[in-house]
């Protein structure tokens, strides 16, 4: 059986994400944190629709967590492995540098540029024989321009770019593409506190995107159509940076 594992899948764009994997026909592993009730919302959702999955929950930013609870589903599912991989948990702890905290630089850094680490080593070597495989990772925009006030979380994000362009090209002759999607301004809960009358203003097409037009691009990225788009970063912004 072919599976997708989503990280930070039991909430905004992952969410979204997760219920493209199950229409793409994929068995869909929802990592989640800690909420458990936000996740088996996800889960429900993929059934709705005919899909199927499971939920895993560990830490993407703890090394120990990740080989317990990922390396043992792989290791005890020898009948399933996982084809897609989307890199989406994340978190922002915003402020200026200048103010910013040991804790918010780590926390950041840790769950956003360590959790792909973490996750991505682990499944690559079913991917690796299986001489197939999709990985998407979730960056921002903030990773390419750079925002003020996210010192840490640009870091984390273009870390992850650099990455991903490193990894592309020590996979592809194994049939592995590695590819990321940079959204802008998406309506999550992530962006609830923004002015969006405002900043509609700086976006050429004049909105905030929707977490369905990013889900559609990673789908396309995951389809075996894309094979022969590798280390590329896709930006999802509305025209307001390229």
């Amino acid at each position: 059986m072919k599976c997708a594992l989503v990280t930070g899948g039991s909430r905004g764009i992952g969410t979204i994400i997760c219920v493209k994997m199950a229409e793409m026909g994929y068995y869909v592993l929802i990592n989640y944190k800690g909420n458990k009730a936000e996740a088996e919302i996800t889960l429900s959702k993929l059934k709705e629709r005919g899909g199927n999955g499971q939920l895993l929950r560990f830490d993407v930013s703890a090394k120990d967590q990740v080989h317990e609870v990922l390396g043992a589903w792989i290791e005890k599912n020898q009948d399933k492995w996982i084809e897609v991989l989307v890199n989406n948990a994340g978190i922002k702890e915003d402020g200026l540098m200048i103010w910013m905290k040991d804790e918010q630089w780590d926390k950041v850094i840790k769950t956003n540029l360590d959790g792909f680490f973490y996750v991505t080593r682990q499944v690559l070597n079913s991917m690796l024989a299986k001489r197939f495989g999709r990985i998407i990772n979730i960056v921002s925009l903030s990773g390419i321009k750079g925002l003020p006030g996210q010192t840490n979380y640009s870091a984390a994000k273009a870390g992850v770019i650099g990455a991903t362009k490193a990894l592309a090209q020590e996979v592809g002759r194994k049939g592995i593409t590695v590819n990321a999607v940079a959204p802008g301004f998406i309506k999550t809960d992530m962006t609830r506190d923004l002015d969006e009358k405002e900043l509609q203003a700086l976006i050429p097409v004049k909105r905030f995107g929707l977490p369905e037009e990013v889900a559609y691009a990673v789908g396309f990225l995951a389809s075996p159509e894309a094979s022969y788009i590798t280390a590329h970063v896709l930006s999802i912004n509305g025209g307001l940076y390229s």
